[in-house]
């Protein structure tokens, strides 16, 4: 039941994103100098609403919150969605499509739930814990499921970067790979990439917030793929800071 309500609160979400999408809209800026658009506020709204009014006894954390609960409280949650309303809004305002709605449901600091919605194609990435990962797409007959590829030792791996957040310290982490190509994506399409064998590695060594990532680890894990700290220990959510550290995505590896 969670799963089909959030599945159907993102692709609602989406279709409010695309009504702004589709018109001359204003951007404004935050304090850290992120854009936000009226997009953003739609699909928080939306999303909002309807997990508050399915799952009351739930607590939310959304991008477009505002100010979040402190730690001392949140330490106490078992369980509370996650939500970027509007992951991309770079590319949203770019225009180039690359950018989607992210709900994750966190049970004890790990994500066990998640959907990821891509607007502009009308394609759905869902996963829950132990139910496999799922890809639903426009004039596909069925939802289809998808894996990671497996990395082969000594393999050359096909990289997929962030489209806006370059970085030389990325640069000099790929060094110590065989690269066969790299791919760039906005958003959260980059887990995405890599849960359904797209790509086999996505570093991310640059700053990001917990609703950014834990969709789309969800969905890469129940892929068969892992997502990973840079001590190679698995990636968890509600942490004192809702900032998060640098990490691995990537396929499962062959022992």
């Amino acid at each position: 039941m969670e799963l089909e309500v959030i599945k159907k609160l993102a692709m609602l979400a989406g279709r409010a994103i695309l009504d702004v999408y589709n018109t001359d809209f204003s951007v404004d800026y935050k304090d850290d100098n992120s854009p936000l658009t009226k997009a953003d506020c739609l699909s928080h709204e939306i999303i909002l609403d309807g997990l508050s009014g399915a799952f009351s006894g739930i607590p939310v954390i959304s991008e477009e919150t505002g100010r979040q609960e402190g730690y001392k409280t949140r330490s106490k949650w078992s369980s509370f969605w996650l939500v970027d309303p509007l992951d991309g809004t770079k590319e949203f305002v770019k225009r180039n499509g690359e950018f989607t709605v992210n709900i994750a449901l966190i049970e004890n600091s790990y994500p066990v739930m998640g959907v990821i919605y891509v607007p502009v194609t009308g394609v759905l990435y869902y996963a829950s814990r132990g139910g496999g990962a799922w890809k639903r797409t426009p004039g596909v007959s069925g939802d289809q499921q998808i894996h990671a590829r497996r990395m082969m030792p000594d393999k050359p791996v096909v990289v997929v970067t962030s489209r806006s957040h370059p970085s030389k310290e990325l640069e000099k982490y790929l060094e110590a790979y065989s690269v066969k190509s790299v791919l760039s994506a906005g958003s959260s399409l980059k887990f995405c990439l890599v849960a359904e064998g797209r790509a086999d590695i996505y570093p991310r060594l640059g700053p990001t917030m917990e609703w950014d990532t834990a969709a789309g680890q969800t969905i890469v894990e129940e892929a068969g793929g892992r997502v990973l700290d840079m001590d190679g220990r698995r990636f968890t959510y509600n942490k004192e800071s809702l900032k998060n550290g640098h990490f691995i995505v990537e396929g499962a590896k062959d022992k």
